[in-house]
């Protein structure tokens, strides 16, 4: 990886804007499986850092969609799977539903699509015969409030449900899907709604037993020869993602539907793997996402639909660490749990990103909630045992107020990240610190992204703190003024010896 432009992941979306039209974006999946999950402000904070406009949730969670309110970013809540059977049997249960976990937070909360199940027919197939009913009960509670138009109703299918995918001209549905599918794509249709589809070129390749050429999973430039052509349309497939669309085109056209778009609903490649998993690696993850950035913003379509972008969800925001399976099933984020990038997107041949040149700004701070006597504890030793120059803290310092112990807490946890090189491990602070991208300065206290510059140190001299301080007297205070004291000392006796 190339680093000598260092960027952070700052996204696509600051580009999307320019390179595509609104109704085309590059979104993240938010998946949930961590040990250690973020508080919902903290997520949308990093979204908010990282210009992401576009989520999708695997549920309703109240807390996520509270702290998306008011931001603009538009949001894909989801009817978790194992909630399809209630809403596909009750039209009451489908519309509570939405009154409790659209409706009322809507429009402050800007929610535009609802995803109800993932991969129901291949996951739950005893839920199938119902599915079709859950959409329709979703979209008339939607219509009844009058949001029917701006909010869309579908299900993300997974990609096997295609049969004879390559050439892509020879696809088809798996006939046992079928009695599903066509109510579905009729319903798709009458609502003009979206075919969503989840694309794992990574698992084809994995699957293909070196049929398929690790580039051309990876949008990698093919010579001519190596493209893959298809012999019926003579069409040329230079990636295994828009062979896979041109698959669920040409399957849907199969059963006489020719007008209802793609939507990607979860797509990304593993930076980690188990030993039988080579290619799970963190520089193919980088290439895999990187390209597929450009490939939608730059509204390159596909052979069969040029210039006709696909929107597509990245799987995933979070690295999921507690989630079932081989080690790559843990490892699809952009992220880990603290904020800090796996790996920094590149997304211009050099390598470099569409993005401000922020890759090394990362802070770290008190954790939103996090225990007082805490924050006091990881305060003191920050400013003592810690070695943080803790004067701008005191009273008539510039980090002074707010005076609190969580504020007083950021600014030390910061600094000693800092000046310990934002090394692993360096913001933790028994659990109570976690990096964000988020620059928490404020009025005249200034946080650096460079090492051990916090603060704004005015007119050299350490102020008192107040003793009514909610953190008055802790340990660095002596350390502030036994350092002070003795410089003032030496001064005097310097002054001595030269009289």
């Amino acid at each position: 990886m190339e680093t000598n432009k260092p960027f952070l992941f700052l996204l696509f979306l600051a580009v999307s804007a320019v390179l595509a039209d609104e109704d085309v974006f590059i979104g993240v999946n938010i998946g949930t499986e961590l040990s250690d999950m973020p508080h919902p402000t903290q997520v949308v904070a990093l979204l908010k850092a990282q210009q992401i406009r576009h989520v999708r949730l695997f549920n309703a969670d109240r807390g996520m969609l509270l702290a998306l309110a008011n931001t603009g970013i538009k949001v894909a809540v989801s009817v978790p799977n194992e909630q399809i059977l209630g809403v596909g049997q009750s039209n009451t249960t489908a519309a509570n539903w939405v009154t409790q976990n659209v409706i009322s937070h809507y429009p402050a909360t800007n929610i535009t699509t609802i995803c109800v199940g993932s991969e129901v027919l291949s996951a739950l197939p005893n839920a199938a015969p119902i599915l079709v009913n859950a959409l329709k009960f979703i979209h008339s509670a939607l219509l009844a409030s009058n949001l029917d138009r701006q909010i869309k109703v579908s299900t993300p299918l997974a990609s096997t449900i295609i049969l004879d995918s390559f050439p892509p001209s020879q696809a088809f549905f798996n006939h046992t899907v079928k009695p599903v599918l066509i109510p579905l794509l009729k319903f798709l249709q009458s609502t003009n709604s979206y075919f969503m589809l989840n694309v794992y070129p990574y698992y084809d390749y994995m699957q293909s037993n070196g049929v398929i050429p690790l580039d051309y999973a990876l949008f990698k430039p093919l010579a001519a020869n190596k493209e893959a052509v298809d012999s019926n349309t003579l069409l040329h497939y230079t990636n295994v993602f828009d062979a896979m669309i041109d698959a669920a085109y040409f399957a849907m056209l199969d059963v006489n539907f020719t007008n209802i778009p793609v939507m990607v609903t979860e797509s990304g490649w593993p930076s980690m793997g188990e030993s039988n998993e080579p290619d799970a690696t963190v520089d193919n993850a980088n290439t895999y996402n990187s390209n597929l950035i450009k490939h939608v913003l730059n509204k390159t379509g596909t052979p069969k639909h040029p210039g006709i972008a696909v929107s597509t969800y990245i799987y995933e925001l979070y690295n999921e660490d507690v989630k079932a399976g081989p080690l790559s099933e843990k490892n699809w984020g952009l992220f880990s749990n603290n904020g800090t990038p796996v790996y920094i997107l590149r997304l211009t041949e050099s390598g470099s990103l569409f993005a401000n040149n922020t890759s090394n700004q990362t802070y770290c701070v008190a954790k939103e909630g996090a225990d007082t006597k805490m924050l006091q504890a990881g305060l003191d030793w920050a400013c003592g045992t810690g070695k943080v120059n803790c004067a701008p803290l005191m009273q008539g310092g510039p980090c002074y107020d707010p005076d609190n112990v969580a504020a007083h807490a950021t600014y030390a946890f910061d600094a000693y990240y800092h000046m310990m090189g934002k090394a692993p491990g360096t913001c933790d602070f028994t659990g109570v610190a976690t990096i964000t991208t988020t620059n928490p300065s404020h009025g005249t206290c200034l946080f650096s992204s460079s090492t051990g510059k916090n603060g704004t140190f005015l007119n050299g001299t350490a102020p008192a703190m107040d003793s009514t301080s909610s953190s008055a007297y802790p340990v660095w205070y002596y350390n502030v003024f036994s350092t002070t004291l003795m410089m003032i000392l030496g001064t005097l006796g310097l002054s001595l010896v030269l009289l």
